[in-house]
C-alpha cells in the first residue's frame, strides 16, 4: 500500500498503463542495471583480498586466478553497461513515440470547443515537452535509480556484515535527510509547476511569432511582441533561478551531511585499519560509493517532482472528454474514426431536419437557437447570411456534429444523427473554409485527401468543375507542385480553388461553403460563383455568406442576427418584406457602388 501511494504521489502510477508496449524492454533494462550494481559491489572485494592476502601475507600464490576473475568481472560490467545504455535509449524513443501517438490520436477525437479554448503552444507543450520528460524518466532515470538504489542496499548490507557499529553511525544521517526532504518538497513542487506552465506560454508565443509574422509586420507591433516575449522569459528566468536555488540549498545541505558521514568513517574506522587493512579499505570504498547514490537520490526527488507536473498535464490531456461522442452501441456497429466499419454504413441521401433544436455553446452563457425547426430536403441550396459575429456558423456546426444540440434533435435522412457515427456523417460532407488550409506536400497529394482512390480523370474533372484549370496550368510542376507549409507557396485564391476541388473530389452529399469567397480576389470569386451551379447540383448545399450578391439564387435564405434566425425565405421574398435582409442588402449594395465610383 505504501509503495502504491509513493507511485501515485509522484504521478508514476498514472503513466504505467501507457507503458505496456515497452514492459519487456523495461524489465530487461532493470535486470541489467541490477547485474551492474552487483558487479560494482563485488569489485571492492578484490581490493580487500589483495590487501589481506598479497600484502598482508606477502605472497603471490593466487595472483593468476585473481587477475582472471577481476578482468572477467570488469569485462562483464563493460558489456552489461553498454547493452543497458542502448536499451535505455531504445525505451526512451519508444515511450516518446507511443505517448505522442496516443496524444495525437486523442486530439483527433476532441470537438472544436477544446481547440477554441486552448492555444497551439499549450497543446504543443503537452505532446512534445511533457512526453520528452516522461520518456527520460522511464528510461535514464529508471536505470539510474535501479543501479544506485541496489548499490546502496548492497553497500549497506556489506558494511553491516563487516562492522555493524560503524555502519550504524554512518546511517544516522538518514533521518536528517528525510527531514530535509519534507521541508523542501512542497516548495520545489510548486515552483516547478510554475516553470512548466510558463514554458507552455513561451512555446505559444513562439508559435504566434512564426505563424503571425505577416500580421505582426503589417501592424508594426514588433516592439509589442518583443516586450511580451521578454516579459514571459524574464518570469521564466526568475522562477527557474528560484527553483535552482531551492535545489542547490537542498543538495548542498545533504552533501554536507554526507561528508560528515564520511568523516565518521575516517575517524572511527582508523582503529580497525591496523588489524584489518583490507576490511577498512572495502569499508571506505562502500562509504565513498554511497555518497554518490545519496546525492543522486536528493537530486532525483526534485526531478520526480518536476516530472510529476509533466505527467499530470499529459494525463489531463488524455482525460479530456469530447463534447461530441458516439454511444458504445453506435461505435460497435459503425466503428470509430480510426477503425470504421464501412460495411455497416447506410448510403447518405442528404435530407436534413432541425426538430425543436435549442443550442447553447459549452460555456452555457448564451442561447443561440431556441426551439428551432427547419426541413432542408435533399438538393436544397440553403444560404445563411448576417453580419460578422451574428452566429451564422452555428447551424453548420450542428449539421456537421461539431457540436450537439442542447435540446431537440438533428435528423439526417430522417434519423437522429446521434444514431450513427460521426465519421459516417463527416465522410459525406465537403467543407470549404473561409481561410483555406492545405497540407504540406504537392497539389495532387492535397486533392487526394478528399478521395485517396480518385483517378487522374476524376481529379481533372473536379478541377474543371471549380474552374481551376488555369491555376494548375500556371504552376511550375502542375499537380506535382509543392504547396509549402499550410499552402504558403500559393496565393489565397489558388489555395481556395484547390481546397474547393478537394471537397468536390470527395463527391459529398452535403456541401458546405463557409464564406468561401470572403478572402479571395474578384477573379477567383467570379470563378467560384460560376462553378456554384454545377457543383451544387445533386447535393444538399449550405452556404455561409457575407456578400449577399452570392446568394440570390439560393432556394432558401436564413437571416441571422444576434445569434437568432430573424427571417427566412428566398431572395425575392426577403426583399419584398423590407425587413432586416432588405436593410443588409441595400447597405451592402450602396457600399459596393460607392467603392466602384471612388475606384
Amino acid at each position: 500500500m505504501q509503495q502504491k501511494t509513493r507511485l501515485k504521489y509522484f504521478g508514476i502510477g498514472k503513466i504505467l498503463p501507457y507503458l505496456k508496449n515497452v514492459k519487456n524492454q523495461i524489465l530487461m533494462m532493470v535486470a541489467l542495471a541490477l547485474v551492474s550494481s552487483v558487479g560494482d559491489i563485488i569489485l571492492p572485494l578484490f581490493q580487500r583480498y589483495a590487501l589481506d592476502h598479497f600484502v598482508g601475507q606477502n605472497t603471490l600464490d593466487t595472483i593468476v586466478p585473481f587477475i582472471l576473475c577481476n578482468v572477467t568481472v570488469i569485462l562483464i560490467l563493460a558489456v552489461v553497461n553498454y547493452v543497458s545504455c542502448a536499451q535505455a535509449t531504445t525505451i526512451e524513443m519508444l515511450v516518446n513515440r507511443d505517448l505522442r501517438q496516443r496524444g495525437f490520436e486523442h486530439l483527433q477525437t476532441l470537438s472544436f470547443s477544446y481547440f477554441n479554448q486552448n492555444s497551439v503552444g499549450y497543446i504543443h507543450a503537452r505532446l512534445m515537452s511533457d512526453t520528452s520528460r516522461i520518456g527520460s524518466l522511464v528510461s535514464w532515470t529508471l536505470i539510474d535509480c535501479t543501479w544506485r538504489v541496489s548499490y546502496l542496499i548492497g553497500a549497506i548490507f556489506m558494511m553491516l556484515t563487516m562492522n555493524a557499529r560503524l555502519a550504524l553511525m554512518v546511517f544516522a544521517i538518514i533521518p536528517f535527510v528525510a527531514v530535509l526532504f519534507s521541508l523542501f518538497q512542497a516548495r520545489l513542487e510548486g515552483v516547478n509547476r510554475d516553470v512548466r506552465e510558463i514554458n507552455s506560454r513561451i512555446t505559444g508565443n513562439f508559435n504566434e511569432g512564426i505563424t503571425g509574422a505577416k500580421t505582426i509586420k503589417s501592424l508594426a507591433i514588433e516592439e509589442k511582441m518583443k516586450n511580451r516575449f521578454r516579459e514571459e522569459t524574464n518570469t521564466m528566468r526568475r522562477k527557474s533561478v528560484q527553483a535552482s536555488r531551492l535545489r542547490g540549498a537542498f543538495s548542498g545541505t545533504v552533501n554536507l551531511a554526507s561528508s560528515a558521514a564520511l568523516a565518521i568513517v575516517l575517524w572511527k574506522g582508523g582503529y580497525i585499519a591496523l588489524e584489518e587493512m583490507g576490511t577498512f579499505s572495502v569499508f571506505m570504498s562502500y562509504a565513498q560509493g554511497m555518497m554518490e547514490p545519496v546525492r543522486w537520490l536528493v537530486d532525483i526527488v526534485s526531478e520526480l517532482i518536476t516530472t510529476q507536473v509533466n505527467i499530470e498535464r499529459f494525463i489531463n490531456l488524455l482525460n479530456v472528454k469530447s463534447d461530441v461522442v458516439d454511444t458504445p452501441e453506435v461505435t460497435q456497429k459503425y466503428g470509430d474514426c480510426f477503425q470504421p466499419k464501412k460495411e455497416n454504413w447506410e448510403p447518405i441521401r442528404g435530407d436534413i431536419e432541425f426538430r425543436d433544436v435549442t443550442f447553447q455553446y459549452p460555456d452555457g452563457e448564451e442561447t443561440v437557437l431556441e426551439n428551432f425547426s427547419l426541413k432542408i430536403p435533399f438538393g436544397t441550396h440553403l444560404a445563411i447570411v448576417g453580419e460578422t459575429g451574428a452566429g451564422k456558423s452555428t447551424l453548420v456546426n450542428l449539421v456537421c456534429r461539431f457540436y450537439e444540440p442542447t435540446e431537440g434533435t438533428l435528423l439526417i435522412d430522417g434519423r437522429d444523427a446521434r444514431e450513427r457515427s460521426q465519421l459516417w456523417l463527416h465522410s459525406a460532407i465537403g467543407y470549404v473554409l473561409q481561410t483555406p488550409h492545405l497540407f504540406s506536400g504537392t497539389v495532387r497529394e492535397n486533392l487526394l485527401m478528399g478521395n485517396p482512390d480518385a483517378t487522374e480523370e476524376q481529379i481533372m474533372e473536379a478541377i474543371r468543375l471549380v474552374s481551376a484549370e488555369d491555376v494548375i496550368a500556371h504552376l511550375e510542376k502542375g499537380l506535382d507542385t509543392d504547396v509549402g507549409e499550410g499552402g504558403d507557396l500559393l496565393s489565397t485564391g489558388e489555395k481556395q480553388l484547390i481546397s474547393f476541388a478537394r471537397a468536390i473530389l470527395a463527391d459529398p452529399r452535403i456541401l458546405i461553403l463557409d464564406e468561401a469567397t470572403a478572402s479571395v480576389d474578384t477573379m477567383t470569386e467570379a470563378k467560384i460563383q460560376a462553378a456554384m451551379e454545377s457543383v451544387t447540383a445533386g447535393r444538399t448545399s449550405l452556404m455561409i455568406a457575407h456578400r449577399l450578391s452570392t446568394v440570390r439564387n439560393a432556394d432558401l435564405i436564413l437571416v441571422v442576427k444576434n445569434g437568432r434566425i430573424v427571417e427566412q425565405g428566398t431572395h425575392t421574398e426577403l426583399l419584398a418584406k423590407k425587413g432586416y435582409y432588405h436593410e443588409l442588402y441595400t447597405r451592402q449594395y450602396e457600399d459596393e457602388a460607392t467603392a466602384k465610383i471612388l475606384a
